[in-house]
C-alpha cells in the first residue's frame, strides 16, 4: 500500500517538528494509541488498538526515526504485530515545508505492507481505513499543535445550549403532562 498526502498546519515549522518528536503529542494524536514510549532519541515503542472492517486487534510495535534533518524531514520505519490479526511494516518519509512565518505544510509518503487476516480484507478496505486514520491523526495533531482560537460563535454556544436544554425540559414536561413549576 502506498499513500501520499499533505496537510497544512497553522503553526511554525519548528513547533510542528518538536510536536512530531514528542511522544505525548503523538500518543494523543494517534487513533487508538494506548501506549507510546520513547526508548531513545530516535526509537519509540507503541501499543495501538485498531479496527479494520471486522478485524479488531491490539498491535504492538517499534518505530525508529532515520535520516533526521531537523526541522525539515525524517524517515519513519516501523513494524508491528497484532497476533492472529496479522502484521504491518513499512516506512514513511515526512517533510515539513514552511508556508509563511506561521504555517507549515506537512508532506508524507507511506509505503507499507500487511499480512495475516488484515491482508485478506481487501485493498479497498485497507486503503480507506488507512486514509481515515491518517485524517483523524492530522486533524487531532493540528488541533494539539495549533489550537484554534475561540470565536464569538464558540462563546455564544454554551448560552444557546442552556436555552435549548430549558426548551427541551418544557417540551418533555408537556409530553408527560407535567409543567415547569416555580416554587415561590
Amino acid at each position: 500500500m502506498k499513500m501520499s498526502e499533505s496537510q497544512r498546519i497553522e503553526a511554525p515549522r519548528q513547533k510542528v517538528w518538536e510536536a512530531l518528536n514528542d511522544p505525548d503529542v503523538l500518543k494523543a494524536a494517534i487513533p487508538g494509541c494506548q501506549e507510546l514510549t520513547k526508548s531513545s532519541d530516535s526509537e519509540m515503542e507503541a501499543k495501538v488498538l485498531l479496527k479494520v472492517g471486522p478485524v479488531k486487534a491490539t498491535f504492538g510495535g517499534k518505530v525508529s526515526l532515520e535520516d533526521l534533518n531537523p526541522p525539515e524531514s525524517y524517515r519513519i520505519v516501523g513494524e508491528g504485530s497484532g497476533g492472529v490479526a496479522g502484521f504491518a511494516k513499512g516506512a514513511a518519509v515526512v517533510r515539513l515545508e514552511e508556508d509563511g512565518p506561521d504555517a507549515t505544510i506537512l508532506h508524507y509518503d507511506v509505503d507499507a505492507q500487511i499480512g495475516g487476516k488484515l491482508a485478506q480484507l481487501g485493498a479497498r478496505l485497507i486503503d480507506s481505513t488507512a486514509k481515515r486514520l491518517a485524517g483523524e491523526f492530522f486533524s487531532t495533531f493540528g488541533e494539539i499543535v495549533a489550537p484554534s482560537a475561540p470565536t464569538e460563535a464558540d462563546a455564544a454556544a454554551p448560552e444557546e445550549a442552556a436555552a435549548e436544554g430549558e426548551a427541551k425540559k418544557g417540551w418533555l414536561g408537556g409530553l408527560f403532562g407535567k409543567k415547569d413549576e416555580k416554587v415561590g
